[in-house]
């Protein structure tokens, strides 16, 4: 088996202070690829460049690959505009396996001959085809080590990596969605269990992290999209007409708007009732056990988090407090600078920036 994240798939470790890192991050999505390169400054990191580049419906699909001339153009495109020669990347939720286990040995090395040992009882796929890593999350009763870790298969591994090559674009480290999402979300040092919500263009992400490292996620096959196609069908406009419809009024009720707020509540309440179907079956697991605390709040991110009314919505139903994240929360204080990209936009960038940030040594100091 591949040493994995020792290479080119890491986690949630610190690179070595001696690099030069590239501060750089790219996002593959369904919806395009959006790069981001940050750049020190005397009051700290800020956004040196930004890009975003769209791919056409089913390029991307599924955590896959699906018109290879179409993505390594897209992020080729990407790289060029913003100015970037290497970069990290992030690999799809979709097709990553999340674990925690228990070990007894002393050293990391040890930890990972035991669990290579029993990897099939972990991820469900023969463990030749599995490259995967771990991070410590705490001490178990009976004296062992828990560890959470990430699996993926080398087939997608090697496909982005291939990708990538043929883009130009050198990759210092590969990492799962959900670890890039955290970093740029949740502040340096924050221990708390949040559910982050990454609302995109076909599906909606979900996570659960705990001091900034994702202990459960998963894809719900529903996004934004598919509220554009409500307002579409209710007023008969364009898809770029239902785009500024759904922006100027999103789910906040208002005289006169009853049918419309009743068509976008029957998309927005399935996205409502997978989320919280996975959060009370978290919060039941955390207390029946130690190991889990329960999740205190919610940060929603993504290009569709900032629909008016959404974060009102899903706070009524989850019980916690609900907001749209910040992507900024780790860069330079904004008294010291204004982001140039909008703040709507920005959420949709939130891998990206947690992907740059990951070779930003001072969060691991």
């Amino acid at each position: 088996m591949s040493f994995g994240f020792s290479e080119k798939l890491r986690t949630a470790f610190a690179p070595p202070r001696y690099l030069a890192p590239p501060l750089s991050g790219i996002d593959l999505s369904a919806s395009g690829v959006k790069a981001v390169r940050l750049v020190q400054s005397p009051a700290g990191l800020t956004l040196g460049s930004y890009v975003e580049e769209r791919l056409a419906p089913g390029a991307f699909a599924e955590g896959e690959i699906v018109d290879r001339t179409a993505v390594v153009a897209a992020l080729s495109a990407a790289a060029k505009a913003a100015d970037i020669s290497a970069a990290n990347a992030a690999l799809p939720e979709s097709k990553s396996y999340l674990f925690e286990t228990t070990v007894q040995n002393a050293s990391r090395v040890e930890w990972r001959t035991t669990i290579e040992q029993q990897l099939d009882e972990l991820i469900p796929l023969p463990p030749p085809d599995v490259a995967f890593d771990i991070v410590r999350i705490g001490q178990s009763t009976d004296g062992g080590v828990r560890v959470a870790g990430v699996g993926f298969a080398h087939r997608i591994i090697d496909d982005t990596l291939a990708a990538f090559d043929q883009a130009g674009v050198e990759i210092h480290a590969l990492e799962g969605e959900p670890f890039a999402m955290a970093r740029a979300l949740i502040p340096a040092g924050d221990a708390a269990t949040v559910l982050i919500i990454d609302v995109g263009k076909t599906t909606t992400k979900i996570s659960i992290v705990a001091g900034r490292i994702p202990r459960f996620a998963t894809t719900i096959g529903i996004g934004g999209h598919a509220l554009t196609l409500a307002v579409q069908k209710h007023f008969g406009v364009t898809e770029a007409e239902a785009r500024k419809v759904k922006i100027e009024r999103g789910i906040v009720p208002a005289p006169g708007n009853e049918d419309y707020l009743a068509a976008m509540l029957s998309t927005v309440s399935a996205i409502r009732d997978e989320i919280l179907r996975r959060l009370e079956y978290w919060q039941e697991k955390a207390s029946l056990t130690e190991a889990h605390e329960p999740v205190s709040r919610a940060i929603l991110a993504g290009g569709n988090a900032s629909v008016r009314g959404l974060p009102e919505y899903l706070e009524g139903a989850l019980g916690i407090p609900v907001a749209a994240g910040d992507v900024f929360t780790n860069l330079a204080s904004r008294d010291t600078w204004i982001p140039e990209l909008d703040y709507a936009e920005s959420l949709a960038y939130a891998t990206a920036i947690g992907l740059a940030l990951r070779d930003d040594t001072h969060l691991y100091a």
